[in-house]
């Protein structure tokens, strides 16, 4: 072997270099794994705790006594609002408003939800993840709610469907029994699923948000999640 031996540290080195190229090229970004939570809770005092409940019992099961729960799924949704601090103001109040009379039939307790999105990307959480929201027909007992500022006026943005995905991921590691991730004009496929309970047959709404072009893109965006199912 005629190549001198100081010239090997060089060889190695290049070498090197091109495997941490190529990885680079290849590995998915790191930043997509995290997500920063900004807590701003809505009220949950007696009152809401009361009717959520109620609700509970309403829907799902006469006997139970609490409003935890075990979350098997994300539901994602958009407020139909221009700004943060209205989508914000919807949620608040304890009671549901006269307002919503399309489902005043289903119980008192106000809708909320559990993550809000700002049209920034910023991520609010409103409530812990493991008490009942108000969010979707015969799914709430099981399933978190993201809310995202916007709707059909106001299309939801590319710093919301990065911010989304990383909240997903974040909720699939943190809950390994999430197995869904469906949006909100998706839930009735659910009708015949056994996560489904809905002890009120008629009481169903019509829903669209947040967009199947968005619910796609979020899904491509997290296809490598273990244990998240398709749908």
């Amino acid at each position: 072997m005629m190549t001198p031996a100081r010239t090997y540290p060089r060889v190695l080195i290049a070498l090197i270099a091109v495997a941490h190229l190529l990885c680079a090229d290849t590995a998915p970004a790191r930043d997509v794994d995290t997500v920063r939570i900004l807590d701003r809770p809505i009220p949950f005092g007696e009152t809401r705790r009361r009717l959520t409940l109620e609700y509970a019992r309403l829907h799902y099961d006469p006997a139970t006594t609490d409003i935890a729960i075990t979350p098997r799924m994300i539901v994602v949704h958009w407020t139909a609002t221009r700004t943060l601090q209205e989508a914000y103001d919807t949620f608040a109040p304890e009671i549901l408003p006269p307002s919503r009379p399309e489902i005043a039939r289903g119980g008192r307790v106000n809708v909320s939800a559990h993550f809000l999105v700002d049209r920034d990307g910023t991520v609010y959480r409103l409530m812990p993840e493991t008490l009942m929201g108000r969010h979707v027909i015969g799914l709430n007992h099981c399933a978190i709610g993201i809310e995202n500022v916007g709707g059909p006026a106001n299309p939801l943005t590319a710093a919301q469907l990065a911010a989304n995905a990383r909240l997903v991921r974040h909720l699939a590691n943190r809950f390994p029994t999430i197995t869904y991730l469906i949006g909100h004009y998706e839930y009735r496929r659910f009708e015949r699923h056994p996560l489904w309970i809905e002890r009120d047959p008629a009481y169903r709404t019509v829903k669209v948000d947040p967009g199947a072009a968005f619910m796609t893109r979020l899904r491509e965006r997290v296809l490598d999640i273990t244990g998240l199912a398709p749908f």
